[in-house]
């Protein structure tokens, strides 16, 4: 079967789109990413996508960007396959993890209408209809049903696809949020542990956004971080978050690190008296920090040897020097690519496979790090 899988992140710079052959021998999962490509957002469509996070945002402008997203991924597939070599007519299914704009996998109960819940908007019938093809998708409320958090959702193809038998792995991606999965050698019995680990790129998107009045989104390569100077009490401050201390499974995203708390903090380093450029390598260094922290604590129940990083991250060439900085030198921090994946498309290749599998009725989620009751068969079928 060859599946087409959309995935776009809480950076919220477009649409991933990576097109996987997958087939069955006995037990055996065989498959071939084909083809990847990121579609960037229009700047007028990410400003509309960021409005919605509000909470107080205007129901039906979020009821019609639902349906407009689904028409939208329909176009873009389409599109951005007509210079390929891959014939669009040979997808046999699409599938889609949306856009999420709210996620709350924690409420007050003594609410009675309150429960846990998540939101990705895209919605699947639009998607199906202007395609012209099947597409599974909504994965993660569904494990929130069964009583987890629905997320994180890749380990699970993390486990069954890049576990090692010799050494303990950790394989991080760095998105707009910072998630990381933790796998023993196969040999030990260790459950995996998988969590969000707190801000990715989201915070420091947020000031190169700020320091540059628009004209960049992004610290290409970690050239800023690199110019500046990390200042050590605010950075100590930044590490005292509670989050940090809340026990796994969790996760988070842009209500709790999103554009109001990283407003907070560009004043916080104006408090401080910093320069644009030393509060963009404080943040670069949180971000590192709070990801090594959090590997640091399974290295020896887990035997970890080698941490493996995906997502827009690894682009971050300071990001990753500061990662390094804070893990022991026997550990090793290179690339996916390293393991064979696309350090760009695993994302996307993951919810491809999550496609692949709910498609066929097969279970596709991990307990042991989404904190459901049960495994489970994630998503829904618009036919």
């Amino acid at each position: 079967m060859r599946v087409c899988g959309l995935m776009s992140g809480t950076s919220l710079d477009g649409l991933d789109i990576a097109i996987v052959d997958f087939s069955s021998v006995g037990e055996q999962l065989e498959y071939k990413l084909k083809y990847f490509v990121t579609v960037p957002y229009s700047k007028e469509l990410t400003s509309q996508l960021f409005e919605l996070m509000d909470p107080l945002a205007p129901l039906h402008k979020v009821s019609s960007m639902n349906m407009y997203l689904g028409e939208l991924y329909a176009e873009v597939i389409k599109e951005s396959l007509v210079d390929s070599e891959i014939a669009y007519e040979s997808i046999d299914l699409i599938s889609s993890h949306g856009q999420t704009i709210w996620h709350e996998p924690s409420v007050d109960f003594d609410h009675s209408f309150a429960r846990p819940n998540s939101m990705q908007i895209g919605d699947i019938s639009a998607l199906a209809e202007h395609a012209g093809k099947p597409v599974i998708g909504d994965f993660r409320t569904r494990d929130i049903a069964a009583g987890g958090q629905g997320a994180p959702l890749v380990p699970f193809a993390d486990q069954l696809l890049f576990q090692s038998p010799v050494n303990g792995r950790v394989l991080v991606n760095i998105g707009g949020i910072a998630n990381m999965t933790v796998l023993s050698p196969s040999h030990l019995a260790q459950d995996v542990i998988a969590y969000d680990t707190g801000p990715g790129n989201m915070i420091i998107d947020a000031f190169v956004t700020k320091y540059s009045n628009g004209s960049q989104s992004y610290d290409s390569n970690g050239d800023l971080a690199k110019l500046g100077d990390v200042h050590g009490e605010w950075l100590e401050e930044l590490m005292r978050h509670e989050y940090f201390s809340y026990p796994a499974p969790k996760s988070t995203g842009r209500e709790l690190f999103g554009a109001s708390y990283a407003d907070a903090l560009w004043s916080k380093g104006d408090d401080y008296g910093l320069s644009s450029i030393d509060k963009i390598a404080t943040i670069t260094m949180f971000t590192a920090k709070s990801l090594a922290i959090a590997i640091q604590q399974h290295i020896h129940t887990h035997d970890v040897k080698e941490v493996f990083v995906s997502g827009g991250g690894v682009h971050n060439k300071t990001l990753l020097h500061d990662l390094r900085q804070h893990l022991p030198p026997q550990v090793d921090v290179q690339t996916s690519e390293k393991i064979g994946m696309n350090s760009d498309a695993k994302e996307a290749f993951v919810f491809a496979l999550l496609g692949y599998l709910g498609f066929h009725k097969k279970p596709n989620n991990l307990p042991s790090t989404t904190g459901a009751n049960r495994q489970t068969i994630l998503g829904k079928i618009a036919w």
